[in-house]
């Protein structure tokens, strides 16, 4: 029997004990003459492998004296009690389940009993004279040899250990190796070997369903997680390979509607042939490659690739488009034939510096941008993209306590009438001063609030600011025409909050009059409103309160339900008002666009008709102007006149106005 040098042992221990893998050659000797380099306590052991200091435990012991050792003079007395006789201790000795031997002083094995003769693949007696550190490969590190020679010499108490051996038959045999002392006075010491290679077994087949999923039989997100760590070590790719790493993140696109439709067993069994193409698909990129890519199920209808030692970007998209491809192949299952589709994140990146959450939070994102691009497609980790989703998930989660630590303010831009250029009204544009990154347009949020309710909030805020601002300069500028403010409402405020109560409210509490009050609601929220929002919309109209229709020309333009809408002015998308730009000094190089034109007449017309007025976005030069005038537009607004600014400036154009009038 000897240990043996077939690969390291599994990392699961009954008594966290020392192992070792070696294959040596034992040959018999006799008792007498000077210890081999196995058995000698003199001589220093081999050290072809290293084992944990944990791996062995002992207590110490007084040391016994020298002298030859005869077993027969330590038997029992034969005087002594029934059952106590030489002849029963033999008997017993060689009867015992449990493998023993007695090894002398020197390490030879004095006299061993059938079950370790069997257990070690020798016939009876042939273990007498050999070494006892060869059989069950004591000598193979230096801890355990140390404390090996202590036991002999008398100065230790106990070893134990775990050994792997190699049965002469050929497969591997763990055993617990126990060495102790026999009483005080014998010259000997007692070997116990107890055969662990069932419980090992057991573990094995224990960790194998522990680690594996039971549908596709692939590895599971236990296994895959702890097999992604080890790959990013240092030690993994510092001693060679290319240090790099790459995972395809897949789910498969409306899985859940064929359990909902055909049941799990069906779903189950499309999962598994699922697998077995993804296991195809590794198994080739990985030909010709030092590594060949794990599939695991990390659960659900979600799947992983795991590249380690990737070429490049090229490897990794070359493996998630293969990946499509073969999944594109119909199914057939049960008599029936879907054809299914996955979406794929994929990630690829130096294994320096990534941790395995960070690699799949990267993989997540990718799969959720693959599915949100219309899904059945692989989506390339795109490091700016993420920052920009990093950013505006850091505003979504701190819009709500912005509002309460007034890190917003409002800034004014006027709305002038064409024919004569006074302001009429301001729009109030929302700022939000955030203290990471810096000051953010209405772009850059609005959207976020609408979408986690906290535009409620925010836009009561406006309005209530907005209102305040507008009576406070109505009593400044007494001699001014008094100005309309208008505010922009999203569609769920008006059906998450009472707006009718709040704005009654408002205006009760800052002392505008309600026709100074003007609401802009885009084009897409009022038409088609039925229910709640008209009702709404016809109780603030009811109430004085100017209601617009923002970027009009771009959503639904249901002309037909705009005469029933409570509605007093139409807003020109800034789209349109662009084609109309146009300036001689430009050489003619930049025409207007006739269609534009006619498009923007037919609608001013329109909205004369219906006794609406018309405002004109983004005009931005003074030919602008003079065309939008020519055809009947009312008032206009954008940076020919002014942009937008902060309330003061409002004022120094009203105080101006005053002086002129």
């Amino acid at each position: 029997m000897s240990g043996t040098s077939e690969g390291p042992a599994p990392a699961a221990g009954l008594d966290r004990p020392a192992i070792t893998e070696r294959h040596t050659t034992t040959s018999p000797r006799t008792s007498t003459g000077s210890p081999s380099a196995a058995s000698a306590p003199s001589v220093s052991p081999s050290t072809s492998s290293s084992v944990s200091p944990s791996t062995s435990s002992s207590v110490s012991t007084s040391a016994s004296s020298s002298g030859a050792y005869d077993p027969a003079e330590q038997l029992p007395d034969p005087a002594g009690p029934p059952g106590t006789s030489p002849r029963t201790f033999r008997a017993a000795f060689a009867a015992a389940p449990l493998p023993m031997a007695v090894v002398d002083r020197e390490g030879l094995v004095v006299t061993a009993n059938e079950s370790l003769s069997a257990l070690l693949g020798f016939g009876s007696g042939a273990l007498t004279g050999r070494i006892a550190a060869d059989l069950v490969d004591l000598a193979s590190d230096a801890r355990t040899w140390h404390a090996y020679r202590e036991v002999l010499r008398g100065r230790q108490a106990r070893l134990r250990c775990t050994r792997r051996l190699k049965h002469p038959d050929g497969h591997a045999l763990w055993v617990q190796v126990t060495v102790a002392p026999l009483p005080p006075g014998e010259e000997a010491v007692l070997l116990s070997v107890t055969d662990l290679s069932p419980r090992r077994e057991l573990q094995a087949r224990l960790r194998h369903l522990q680690m594996h999923d039971p549908v596709t039989r692939l590895p599971n997100r236990t296994l895959f997680f702890e097999r992604l760590t080890s790959a990013l070590e240092a030690g993994a790719y510092e001693d060679g390979g290319t240090g790099r790493i790459g995972l395809c993140y897949l789910d498969v696109d409306g899985f859940k509607a064929v359990n909902d439709t055909l049941g799990h067993r069906v779903g189950d069994r499309l999962l598994a042939t699922v697998a077995e193409r993804l296991t195809r698909c590794a198994d080739a990129a990985g030909s010709g490659r030092a590594t060949t890519p794990l599939v695991a199920r990390l659960g659900g209808d979600e799947f992983a690739l795991l590249v380690e030692g990737s070429t490049g970007t090229d490897q990794v998209a070359e493996l998630a488009e293969s990946v499509l491809t073969s999944l594109q192949a119909p199914f057939d299952l049960s008599g029936r034939r879907l054809s299914l589709s996955a979406s794929i994140g994929v990630v690829e990146r130096r294994a320096a510096g990534t941790t395995a959450t960070g690699l799949m939070q990267a993989a997540d994102t990718t799969l959720y941008w693959a599915k949100a691009d219309g899904k059945g497609r692989w989506t390339l980790f795109d490091p700016e993209r993420n920052a920009h989703r990093m950013t505006r998930q850091a505003l979504a989660s701190t819009l709500r306590a912005a509002v309460e630590r007034d890190e917003f303010a409002l800034e004014y831009q006027p709305l002038v009438g064409m024919e004569d250029g006074d302001v009429r009204g301001v729009e109030a544009l929302v700022r939000w001063n955030h203290p990471q990154f810096g000051m953010l347009t209405p772009n850059r949020f609005i959207g976020l609030a609408e979408e986690d309710g906290s535009i409620v909030q925010l836009g009561r805020w406006v309005l209530a600011t907005a209102c305040r601002q507008a009576r406070r300069w109505q009593l400044d500028h007494p001699d001014a025409p008094p100005i309309f403010v208008s505010v922009n409402v999203a569609v769920r405020q008006v059906w998450d909050s009472d707006l009718v109560a709040d704005v009654g409210e408002i205006l009760a509490e800052t002392g505008l009059a309600p026709h100074l009050l003007q609401l802009e609601l885009t084009e897409s929220a009022v038409m088609g409103s039925a229910g709640r929002p008209l009702q709404s919309l016809q109780a603030l109209s009811d109430m004085g309160v100017r209601i617009a229709i923002d970027d009009f020309g771009t959503g639904y333009s249901n002309l037909a339900y705009l005469s029933r809408l409570p509605v007093s002015v139409l807003k020109l998308d800034g789209s349109f008002v662009r084609g109309f730009r146009y300036d001689a000094r430009d050489g003619g190089s930049a025409r207007p666009s006739p269609a534009d034109e006619v498009i923007v007449e037919a609608l001013i017309q329109l909205a004369h008709r219906l006794g609406l007025t018309v405002t004109a976005e983004c005009v931005e030069t003074a030919s602008q102007a003079s065309r939008l005038r020519g055809i009947g537009c009312d008032t206009g607004q954008g940076w020919l006149y002014s942009r937008p600014v902060a309330p003061d400036r409002i004022s120094a154009l009203l105080t101006a106005a005053c002086a002129q009038a």
